[in-house]
């Protein structure tokens, strides 16, 4: 009898899954729905509908950038995959998947746009006293710590506040145009011949079978230079009885 929670991965669910369950109440995704839904979208709304086919909601594809962005991923290749992989950005996307064309042209699209959106978000978030937004700090400047002093926040500090979520800002699609200027493959990129798991584990089964063959060979070419070897030395000397010499593929690193 084991003690191991059953790893059952094909069991259908009885009742359809509610994307309202997958996270906590307190999740980071949950709280960057809720603030885009109280920003101003409609230039956004207008510009971006009306194309002759339906297009993605651009509060959906504002709500993955910021979470991406605010948590390190920057390229539109990762965050496309995350839309399957992650359970957050699956929420986010409403179980959608828009892919890295669309992610990365509605950031260029709308850069400018984009970018005082994501300041609104910190702006919120901010003022909410939230510490941090996935990996932006909010309370952790001088500038914040000087004017947290202060019931009434000044002018000033406010600028200098705005100044520095907007530089943040900036710097973060800087690395997402980065990112996506790289070219650089992500994750497992599988040949169109072995999409299918049935084609998968055959050819790995005979890649694990090329590797064993590669592994004997080596074993046999490096014994015959171990007994090649130990043969000259007992030639060289007779009478002295050879040092102990592990045979190859038996040291520690074999």
């Amino acid at each position: 009898m084991t003690h191991f929670l059953d790893a059952d991965r094909k069991t259908d669910y009885l009742l359809p899954p509610s994307m309202d369950d997958w996270l906590p109440e307190g999740h980071l995704a949950r709280f960057i729905v809720e603030v885009i839904d109280q920003l101003d979208l409609s230039l956004l709304v207008q510009q971006y509908a009306g194309r002759g086919h339906k297009a993605y909601h651009p509060a959906t594809l504002l709500a993955i950038l910021v979470y991406g962005y605010a948590n390190g991923v920057f390229s539109s290749r990762k965050l496309e995959q995350a839309t399957y992989d992650s359970v957050a950005f699956r929420y986010l996307a409403a179980g959608s998947h828009p892919d890295h064309d669309t992610l990365a042209t509605f950031r260029r699209r709308f850069l400018g746009e984009l970018q005082g959106l994501f300041v609104q978000v910190l702006e919120l978030a901010q003022e909410m006293k939230l510490l941090k937004i996935g990996r932006v700090c909010l309370d952790g400047t001088k500038i914040h710590a000087n004017a947290s002093k202060h019931q009434a926040l000044s002018h000033g500090h406010i600028e200098q506040m705005e100044r520095h979520l907007q530089a943040e800002v900036q710097e973060l699609f800087a690395l997402a145009e980065q990112a996506d200027q790289s070219g650089i493959p992500e994750g497992v990129n599988l040949p169109e011949e072995i999409q299918r798991r049935e084609d998968r584990l055959a050819v790995m089964a005979a890649a694990k079978a090329k590797i064993a063959e590669r592994a004997q060979a080596r074993y046999a070419k490096e014994k015959a230079q171990y007994d090649t070897q130990m043969a000259r030395r007992a030639e060289r000397d007779p009478g002295t009885k050879a040092p102990r010499q592990s045979p190859p593929g038996t040291g520690p690193g074999a």
